[in-house]
């Protein structure tokens, strides 16, 4: 109920009702809803600024989504990296040093100029999209050059397995107990004068007939007979700076021209020419010089026995033959 004013007129002496006119009421109502108004506006400004609306709380979230699935690209972008430059190492440090070739020469990205506009913008989204394709691109001339790389190496390895296959690599004739071992390179006594003579192959001792074998693929390129100096020989052309003599045979399987591979039996042991007894002569020429074949015995010998048949190819004893 509302309350009733009154108030004291002096002229006629006594509490007169105060009267509130429609203009008051009009006045007073404004002022409520002016204040109301404000109060409201307050209000809403300060839910406003924090209490989020459904549409930037959706953004936020698809925003929290996103990075999270950058931070997971940009993982998985280190592990493409790491995976990468670690085959990068083994191409140099590995592949490359078996194949006695020089490391790739490998640039950087170019072309960064693109980016640094970019990488200035305001937006951190865009910063991020710009990140990820610059670690794109790296990534692919990488690749890029790293399959060039094994283009190479491919060819490389084609040719290695040739030489592997020519170079000489086993004993001349079957020795695996070594006892057929006679006489090593270097100097030794000439078995006729008598006197320390440069010994420019290797001898093993075994019965006339005993097959030889040629130590690596070629092609024959001289077979001659004799009756002094090395008697029946035979020498093979295998390529990369390698030619190998076979001395004092008693029989020869192959003419020249023929090709030949490992193992493939190429005569027989005899001792034509200056010989003393029967025996192969072997010798080992590398870019026009005889060489220690000794060194070349490593594909059918054990470690021990390489240690074992170097330390005989040491004794300084005399040779069956005067080369």
């Amino acid at each position: 109920m509302a309350r009733i004013k009154y108030y004291y007129d002096t002229e006629t002496c006594r509490y007169e009702r105060v009267k509130t006119s429609k203009a008051d009421v009009f006045v007073n109502l404004l002022g409520i809803v002016c204040l109301c108004v404000i109060f409201g506006g307050i209000m809403a400004v300060v839910y406003v600024s924090n209490v989020p609306s459904h549409k930037e709380i959706t953004l936020k979230k698809e925003n929290d989504e996103l990075h999270l699935h950058f931070d997971d690209l940009n993982n998985k972008f280190s592990e493409l990296q790491f995976a990468l430059t670690d085959l990068q190492q083994r191409d140099d440090k590995m592949y490359r040093v078996v194949y006695e070739t020089e490391p790739m020469v490998r640039g950087g990205i170019g072309g960064s100029e693109r980016y640094s506009a970019l990488l200035n913008a305001d937006l951190e989204e865009e910063k991020l999209i710009v990140t990820a394709n610059r670690t794109i691109d790296l990534l692919h001339r990488q690749i890029e050059t790293q399959h060039k790389s094994y283009k190479t190496l491919f060819e490389l390895a084609k040719d290695k397995t040739e030489m592997l296959g020519s170079i000489p690599a086993i004993q001349p004739i079957h020795n695996k107990d070594l006892r057929r071992f006679a006489s090593g390179f270097g100097y030794r006594i000439h078995p006729i004068y008598k006197v320390r003579k440069m010994h420019t192959g290797v001898d093993f001792t075994a019965p006339t007939g005993t097959p030889i074998f040629s130590v690596g693929n070629g092609k024959v390129t001289k077979v001659e007979k004799s009756s002094r100096g090395y008697g029946w020989q035979v020498e093979i052309n295998h390529g990369y700076n390698y030619i190998t003599k076979y001395a004092h045979m008693s029989k020869i399987d192959v003419r020249v021209g023929q090709k030949v591979d490992r193992g493939f039996v190429i005569g027989e042991v005899g001792t034509t020419g200056t010989s003393t007894a029967p025996h192969l002569h072997y010798e080992v020429i590398y870019k026009g010089q005889k060489v220690n074949p000794v060194n070349y015995f490593f594909n059918d010998l054990s470690p021990a026995q390489f240690d074992e048949i170097t330390k005989q190819a040491s004794i300084e004893n005399q040779s069956f033959d005067g080369m």
